[in-house]
């Protein structure tokens, strides 16, 4: 049954469907992964690798755990030739990417809410239940962020506080939620992206945080 993912755009499934949702999530998190290696002024071949790592490291880390092996990025040419191709751009056109931030944070929530969703279909099609599914989605969505942060030295941002982890996991929920329901793929990708997407914007313009502790830190 074909499937309308954008006007004008027609996939003959939901599978081809997903595939171009995990493409232009990874571009986007490897534009942001190729970003931070700039500002701490990695070479070209550290740019690479941190555009890989954040692109790639949460669907890598969703098909080793759901046993989709060889991972997708291994097994597919298009999954290594995206976030190089983010990468390089990154690396020589920096000064304008940097300018340009505030919708580079935009996209990384575009990313976020694709990677949560097709993390999450991929795990259902895998016979996973839908509350496992839905902790794949969010594992997908926050895996390639963290695995970034750790190699560039500074704490992962989804443990500062940040709302990063909760909208991955609410849009994975819904979409795994209308899955179950036998909704449209249309339906199903589109509700669950775009409440991940909007409660992540919301907590960016608003600066809504995860409670922290208080009071002194040692105990």
């Amino acid at each position: 049954m074909p499937v309308l993912l954008l006007p004008g755009v027609v996939l003959p499934d939901s599978t081809d469907a997903l595939v171009v949702l995990d493409l232009l999530g990874i571009f986007v998190f490897a534009t942001s992964g190729a970003l931070v290696a700039v500002r701490r002024h990695f070479d070209v071949f550290g740019v690479l690798v941190l555009a890989g790592t954040t692109g790639l490291g949460g669907g890598f880390l969703r098909d080793v755990l759901i046993d989709a092996t060889p991972p997708a990025a291994l097994a597919d040419w298009r999954y290594l030739l995206v976030p190089v191709t983010a990468g390089l751009l990154t690396f020589v056109f920096h000064p304008v990417v940097g300018r340009l931030e505030p919708i580079v944070t935009v996209f990384d929530a575009f990313g976020l809410s694709l990677f949560c969703v097709t993390g999450a279909l991929k795990a259902v099609e895998y016979g996973l239940g839908p509350i496992p599914a839905a902790l794949m989605g969010m594992v997908t969505g926050i895996g390639g962020g963290m695995v970034r942060d750790v190699l560039s030295g500074r704490p992962p941002d989804v443990f500062s506080g940040n709302l990063y982890a909760t909208p991955a996991l609410a849009g994975a929920a819904i979409a795994v939620g209308l899955d179950h329901l036998d909704q449209p793929f249309a339906l199903v990708a589109g509700a669950g992206a775009g409440f991940c997407l909007v409660l992540r914007l919301v907590a960016v313009v608003l600066d809504l945080r995860a409670p922290l502790p208080r009071g002194p830190s040692s105990v």
